[in-house]
């Protein structure tokens, strides 16, 4: 018995529409990701040097039809966020001080949340925050996952890290900071010597499990997460088109108007972007 017989044959009617709702949506999930895949192959096609023409000769269409799949439905570059509904997980601190300890969030991480599912629902994906209270024991294994805020408050971050093999995050005496290996180059935040700006992490490292990746946003401070969810924002599409779904990182300096860290003067790519695989 195929899977529509089976639904066809449950006895309870409620059942069997809660079941085939379900299916429909799981079927609407998938066309639309092949609707995007197969747009973003025709996008390769022209970019190759392929016409219009040519391209609806070769998949049996007319060429109408190819301008208006080019034209229409799912950005490729949505894919860049992952292909279902978009979870941002967000490092809380523990407040000590205070006569009911809690976890809370920095205004400029959940800022950044706001910023990155702003830009997901933008391209048809829903999100939702997580709030990844102390010790920080996110989990990662998971798809369409965005985790934000630095290895401080996700301990467990500054391990998975150690699968780029370009740029860590480090501490010492005087605090976390970044390091490209690379190049062989330190980056203190500004932030710690009074100044406006901040360093962040953007790159996409692997899940524990070896089935898929994740987004990690980063900043030394949380005015570097922010930072990094600006960068990611600015450049999807242009990340997208060049890396894909790969695996990679660069570091960002985000400087913000004095005295107000949510306020954006500019953010800029200050190290190459590495990728991770060959």
């Amino acid at each position: 018995m195929n899977e529509l017989e089976h639904l066809a044959a449950m006895a309870d009617p409620g059942e069997r529409a809660k079941a085939v709702g379900t299916l429909i949506d799981e079927h609407q999930v998938a066309i639309a990701e092949l609707s995007r895949v197969r747009r973003e192959a025709m996008e390769e096609m022209l970019a190759a040097g392929m016409t219009q023409s040519q391209i609806a000769a070769l998949l049996d269409m007319s060429k109408g039809r190819i301008s208006q799949l080019l034209s229409a439905g799912i950005k490729p570059e949505r894919a860049f966020f992952g292909n279902g509904k978009i979870t941002v997980a967000i490092g809380a601190k523990r407040e000590t001080n205070r006569t009911d300890p809690s976890d809370t969030l920095s205004a400029e991480s959940f800022t950044a949340y706001e910023l990155l599912a702003d830009a997901a629902r933008g391209v048809g994906l829903d999100a939702a925050n997580e709030v990844v209270p102390a010790p920080g024991l996110v989990h990662l294994n998971r798809p369409n996952l965005i985790v934000l805020t630095n290895p401080r408050l996700l301990p467990f971050l500054s391990q998975v890290m150690e699968a780029d093999p370009h740029i860590r995050y480090v501490s010492d005496d005087k605090g976390w900071y970044l390091i490209d290996l690379t190049e062989k180059k330190e980056y203190r935040s500004p932030r710690d010597q009074g100044e406006s700006a901040d360093y962040g992490y953007v790159g996409r490292l692997p899940r524990p499990d070896g089935k898929g990746s994740f987004l990690y946003l980063a900043g030394t401070h949380a005015p570097g997460t922010l930072g990094a969810a600006h960068f990611v924002v600015d450049n999807y599409a242009s990340l997208y088109k060049e890396l894909k779904t790969r695996r990679f990182s660069t570091i960002v300096r985000y400087e913000f108007e004095p005295g107000n860290q949510l306020a954006l003067r500019s953010v800029e790519q200050v190290s190459p972007i590495y990728r991770h695989e060959s």
